[in-house]
């Protein structure tokens, strides 16, 4: 089995939410992400999905682009991120889900060997947090990412390759440890793949490496819309 990560589809096929307004890099992004997806992926392997999926604002509108993606090919798993309202309750998303698909929420899902775990997270602070609504969203993320870690880590063998996934970035703009960072590195993970930002003058290292911990962003437009696989040993923690 291969693993492949890709983020913020920010599909709509409903949503009246044309990407291509923000610019060459967001023409025609699906079409490109599916003829790269379609060229590596097989249906053993794994494709992550690390939130921004549907632009949808209730799960009725965000089924379309859910059914579209299920036609690809592999297992699936979504994290949900920042843009996707239409995903409240976990059974219902779960639920509306094609067979391919698997949603991650305050929990863990194995696939063979493979560990996935996680949460959206929240804008991580440049000194402090600029208001108390901010914190508490941190906070209960926080929270939950340890929920998730927690499961992970009652299933875990030891050939496991752990991932966790995060929409929001782990770490502020300058890169550097955060709670995030700290609490995920308890858990000593082999990977971590997020999302979230995009453009071009975004400071970002699409491979990054703090405290013998992978970061991979996985953003479409800063990945030249094509999946990145997820390499199964470089990394590995002892």
């Amino acid at each position: 089995m291969k693993v492949f990560a890709i983020s913020d589809l920010h599909l709509s096929t409903v949503a009246d939410k044309p990407m291509d307004i923000f610019g060459p890099g967001w023409e025609d992004h699906f079409e490109r992400i599916t003829k790269d997806w379609r060229k590596k992926v097989t249906e053993n392997d794994l494709v992550i999905v690390a939130g921004d999926i549907s632009w949808g604002m209730y799960l009725e509108e965000a089924k379309p682009d859910l059914n579209l993606i299920g036609t690809l090919p592999g297992k699936i798993v979504l994290l949900r991120g920042n843009h996707d309202y239409w995903w409240k309750s976990i059974t219902a998303v779960r639920n509306a889900l094609p067979k391919n698909m698997f949603a991650v929420q305050n929990d863990c899902i194995r696939f063979d060997n493979v560990l996935v775990c996680g949460t959206r997270g929240w804008t991580v602070p440049e000194t402090t947090f600029k208001n108390n609504d901010d914190e508490k969203i941190f906070k209960r993320e926080l929270i939950r990412l340890e929920l998730s870690l927690n499961e992970m880590q009652k299933n875990r063998k030891e050939d496991d390759f752990v991932i966790v996934m995060t929409h929001y970035p782990p770490f502020n703009s300058k890169m550097a440890a955060s709670e995030v960072t700290s609490l995920i590195e308890k858990y000593k993970p082999d990977c971590v793949i997020y999302g979230h930002l995009h453009g071009k003058n975004c400071r970002v290292k699409l491979d990054y490496t703090l405290n013998n911990i992978r970061y991979l962003l996985t953003s479409c437009d800063q990945v030249n819309c094509e999946l990145v696989e997820v390499d199964l040993k470089k990394g590995k923690n002892d």
